[in-house]
């Protein structure tokens, strides 16, 4: 594998050092040339969706700076940059027709297929993104794409992390290569966009804080503000996720015709993808809170997935009809163990393995202002059964104004742990025979640049599955909900400015309506910013300074298992509703946004902890930590 990488690299080096034309295919012109327009640098979607490069810095920006790159409001993060995250929310938006693979808390910082990005440039482009972690360890992500020609583009990127921590056995080590390239020809026929992923997310485990130190830590003993001076469960465990990725998609228009009444585009186009996936979990002596296990010393399981995936599309764009797409998939699967479990009450088998064809359509038109979009899938053979139907509608007052909602259904089996698994420890086996999941979706958004963005949504759950320490058990096991659930979740959105002053508000209100003991969530999550922002230095740059808040009402948070590396459900303690308060300073020089902040600074002025991101799992402690990103042009 490095030698793979390796030679990407090299390869890369040599098409941008030999291989760069320029925007008008000539050519390097002779002195200064002007800079092309930001525009130019555009960004392509999974779905084909092209927004350009953004170098501006806002607010949102402040909240994307973090190991995610994304916006968490509705995410709780562990003490270690690195680690999981505990769900403050849920959104049910995946379309899986078969089961997720193990290990989904640590799936946070993994990219999938859908998640990867494609470019076209006119020149280099580069991102250096940067940030201080958690004693001796920094988290770094880099990027660089190159057209070498107008239709020929690649890119290479790497983020990696790690950071020792806070507490003992905390240390975290992750890497995110990704490696992308897309080509269309002359006529603009046929496309092509392709890309490799290899990723690994390393994570020591120490099961929380002892009792003891969990009355210290909440004590806030003097002696016991090092954090590393207090007991954990166990020092002798990690855990690994692994994965390996080559996907391709292949787009022929086969028809193509335009005048001035109307066009008509046929479009074939195939998919391939190969996806390897392992997780390990290690620990050189059992635990006893985890009940027996099989060995004494030197635990160690292996679970894999090994998934292949070819679909043929065909799809029609016609100035009467709309887009109208369709395709047929096939699936190969592969997941398990080496070994089958042989137990006096019967055998566990060790593999899940087969085939599954799928087919599906979608459909989108704009009508009298109103778009109409549509979509459905249905496994037609196999072991799993799997659909899901989607259908909405969107429509623009203009362009500060516009409403859309939808309705989804879903199918679907639950994830592979649920149905298999397998550990050294006893009660971590199992192999079940669960319903499929089944979830009906109902949400509406408004969205107005001068009054505000909200969503509700209302989402119906059958069948729903979850982990739970059953009575008598020491360990969670996997559980179906013989009831309902319903969800409630209500967002708003809204900025205040005056003069240079702006006060960002974020708002969740939620509410489980049915099977409440089960799906576990606070009812409100809040984040406030007040900020300031000018432009220093005869205009050189631009500032950003202010206080950020954020606090959720306290309720029975779900819990932390580092051998299935999974949350489960618990109701026996009431975290939470503790305030996080930010000192941040941001600013932006010429290409690059600098940032600096003092996390959780409320937690000094505190004489309890009563910070947990998960029972026996603190939050992070008031921090000074600063980092940028950079863009720069060739």
């Amino acid at each position: 594998m490095k030698k793979t990488l390796l030679l990407l690299f090299f390869f890369c080096c040599y098409a941008m050092v030999f291989s760069q034309n320029y925007p008008s295919g000539g050519d390097m012109p002779k002195g200064k040339t002007e800079k092309p327009p930001i525009d130019l640098y555009k960004i392509i979607s999974f779905e084909r969706d092209t927004t350009y490069l953004d170098t501006t810095l806002s607010i949102q920006k402040e909240y994307k700076f973090n190991y995610l790159r994304r916006d968490n409001f509705e995410l709780l993060p562990f003490a270690n940059v690195g680690q999981t995250y505990n769900s403050l929310a849920y959104s049910f938006d995946k379309e899986n027709l078969m089961p997720l693979f193990v290990a989904q808390s640590h799936h946070f910082n993994y990219t999938d297929a859908e998640d990867i990005n494609y470019y076209s440039v006119p020149t280099p482009l580069t991102e250096l993104y940067f940030k201080t972690a958690f004693s001796q360890g920094q988290q770094m992500d880099g990027f660089f794409t190159v057209n070498t020609n107008e239709r020929f583009n690649f890119s290479i990127a790497y983020k990696g992390v790690r950071s020792l921590g806070q507490y003992q056995n905390a240390l975290t080590s992750t890497g995110n290569f990704r490696f992308t390239t897309n080509y269309h020809t002359k006529n603009n026929r046929y496309h092509i966009r392709a890309h490799l992923a290899a990723q690994d997310i390393f994570n020591e485990e120490n099961g929380g804080l002892t009792e003891n130190s969990k009355i210290l830590f909440e004590t806030n003993e003097s002696e016991f503000q090092d954090r590393g001076r207090l007991d954990v469960n166990f020092e002798d465990a990690d855990n690994k996720l692994e994965g390996l990725r080559f996907f391709g998609i292949q787009e022929y228009k086969l028809i193509s015709k335009k005048d001035s009444t109307g066009y008509s585009i046929l479009t074939l186009g195939n998919t391939l993808s190969y996806e390897t996936k392992d997780f390990k979990y290690g620990q050189s002596s059992p635990f006893e809170g985890y009940g027996d296990a099989y060995e004494t010393e030197d635990l160690f399981t292996k679970t894999v997935l090994d998934k292949f995936e070819a679909k043929g599309s065909a799809t029609l764009h016609n100035s009467l009809l709309g887009n109208i797409s369709a395709f047929i998939g096939y699936t190969d699967y592969d997941y398990g163990y080496d070994s089958a479990l042989v137990l006096d009450e019967g055998i566990i088998t060790n593999r899940l393995q087969g085939n599954l064809i799928s087919a599906g359509a979608s459909y989108q038109k704009e009508y009298k202002g109103f778009e109409l979009f549509g979509k459905g899938a249905i496994n037609i053979s196999g072991d799993f059964d799997a659909n899901y139907l989607l259908g909405g509608a969107s429509f623009d007052f203009d362009e500060n104004n516009s409403v859309n909602g939808h309705i989804k259904i879903h199918s679907v089996a639950p994830n592979f742990n649920f149905l298999l698994y397998q550990s050294d420890y006893v009660n971590y086996n199992w192999q079940t025979n669960f319903n499929n999941v089944k979830t009906q979706e109902l949400f509406f958004e408004i969205d107005s640049k001068k009054l505000l963005k909200a969503s509700v949504s209302y989402t119906g759950i059958d069948d729903y599955t979850y982990f739970a320490i059953a009575e008598g058990d020491t360990a969670p096991t996997p559980q179906q909900f013989g009831d309902r659930v319903d969800y409630l979740k209500i967002r708003a959105e809204r900025e205040f400015k005056y003069g240079k002053f702006a006060l960002m508000n974020t708002v969740l209100f939620q509410q489980a309506l049915g099977g409440e003991e089960v799906f576990n969530i606070p009812q409100i999550v809040t984040r406030q910013s007040l900020y300031f922002q000018d432009e220093w230095f005869k205009k050189a740059a631009f500032i950003q300074t202010g206080i950020g808040f954020k606090y959720f009402t306290s309720y029975n948070m779900n819990a932390y298992d580092p051998v299935l590396a999974e949350f489960y459900v618990q109701n026996d303690e009431e975290l939470g509703g503790f305030p996080l308060l930010d000192i941040f300073f941001s600013a932006k020089i010429r290409q690059t946004r600098i940032f600096f902040k003092w996390e959780h600074v409320n937690q000094l002025f505190s004489n309890t902890s009563n910070h947990y991101s998960a029972p026996s799992y603190p939050y992070r402690d008031a921090v000074v930590r600063f980092g940028l990103v950079w863009n720069f042009f060739l």
